[in-house]
């Protein structure tokens, strides 16, 4: 039995050139069994039925909304524990990111509170935030471990992310974020960097923890040669790669992960022309996260140079304790659009098709046939509207498969 959602004007994000959004303005989806089967004119929809001979068991009158794919969040840190709200206000008074992390802040502030906490308590805290984010429009968000950094804990955030994306009726992509080096093997650096590339990649790989590897590569992080490293682990046990690079310095990740096939470098905000053009050859996503960037008053990427080279833009929430805390998408949007530069289309397509290719997912992010049946109507019936009334949550209804 199959659904048909219609009198909406339906966004497949998986139009072309001048109409990239690929916008129906008096359209239909039909949907059978958590999958697509069939987008266009609303006039054409009982004769796409007979002729795919798909019964139409329910049919819902979106009374001229717009109807979009879910969205895509492909940059997350959704499972923690603990509160940073008081940087927020060391911040609020101008300390800057590596300056609160020297006094103890930062990624190491939220060590103690994650390893204490229970599997329970976790889980918990991590449906709160993707339940959150499913308000707001999110069906599939990527959740990065990172906030544990031994060997054990870092599998243990791995199986909470699993489990809390079931409870949360969210799809889940769980990647492992080798985050920063943990104070207490500061003295043994290169052996802990060794333990992650021989120990835990492949432990993650074995065990189907995760689908790509994380890391970052950045001042007070990892260096280009650890990431090399533990990115040429991570490829040899069959996972994808990614990184956070050039948030604050460039090290020439951008290169490396594009040298590495990477399917996206996150942050950007200090890229190198070689690294751009390398991005673009190798067709590496460049993901924008305007939360972070703007709440740490950094300079924004280079948009224009990125776009004019062909890098493909994506948009991710960066939900996390210290730097951005928010699950909401079209926030995001609204940031991607007046402090970046970005397009309505690009940003939203920046959520939806290109944040999916950034995780390596071929069936979302779009409405076409085959795709999952992974939709969102909002009280709206223009793309820009959901940008542009940033502090109201739209939302109409939100379909996950």
């Amino acid at each position: 039995m199959a659904s048909l959602y219609h009198r909406a004007r339906v966004m497949t994000c998986a139009g072309s050139g001048a109409d990239p959004l690929g916008l129906i303005t008096d359209g239909a989806v039909l949907c059978e069994g958590g999958r697509v089967v069939w987008v266009g004119p609303d006039e054409d929809a009982d004769a796409a039925s007979r002729a795919l001979d798909v019964v139409v068991a329910e049919r819902v009158d979106l009374g001229g909304r717009l109807l979009t794919p879910g969205l895509v969040d492909c940059h997350t840190h959704a499972v923690f524990a603990g509160d940073r709200s008081d940087e927020f206000a060391m911040r609020a008074r101008g300390a800057g990111y590596l300056e609160i992390a020297k006094a103890g802040g930062g990624i190491a502030a939220t060590l103690g509170p994650t390893r204490a906490a229970t599997d329970a308590d976790l889980e918990r805290l991590t449906v709160d935030r993707l339940v959150a984010a499913r308000a707001t429009g999110t069906t599939t968000a990527e959740v990065k471990s990172g906030y544990d950094l031994t060997i054990a804990g870092e599998q243990r955030l791995l199986r909470v992310i699993a489990r809390a994306g079931a409870q949360a009726g969210v799809a889940v992509v769980p990647t492992l974020l080798c985050h920063v080096i943990p104070p207490e093997r500061k003295a043994d650096r290169d052996v802990y960097v060794r333990e992650l590339a021989e120990v835990l990649v492949p432990a993650v790989a074995a065990g189907g923890l995760a689908t790509a590897v994380d890391i970052y590569c950045d001042d007070g992080a990892f260096t280009r040669d650890e990431t090399a490293t533990v990115l040429g682990a991570a490829r040899g046990a069959g996972l994808a790669v990614k990184a956070h690079a050039g948030q604050f310095s460039d090290q020439g990740a951008a290169e490396l992960c594009a040298e590495l096939g990477a399917l996206s470098v996150d942050h950007v905000e200090q890229v190198s022309d070689a690294g751009i053009a390398a991005l673009a050859a190798a067709g590496t996503v460049a993901v924008m996260l305007p939360g972070a960037c703007v709440q740490l008053r950094l300079p924004p990427p280079p948009v224009a140079r990125l776009r004019a080279a062909g890098v493909p833009l994506a948009v991710a929430s960066d939900l996390n304790p210290g730097s951005s805390y928010s699950s909401s998408l079209p926030l995001q949007m609204w940031m991607a659009t007046t402090h970046f530069a970005m397009s309505v289309e690009e940003a939203w397509l920046g959520v939806t098709r290109v944040a999916a290719r950034a995780l390596g997912l071929s069936d979302r992010g779009m409405l076409a046939p085959g795709a999952r049946a992974d939709l969102v109507a909002w009280n709206a019936e223009h793309p820009a509207a959901i940008p542009y009334q940033y502090g109201a949550n739209l939302v109409d209804r939100v379909l996950v498969a």
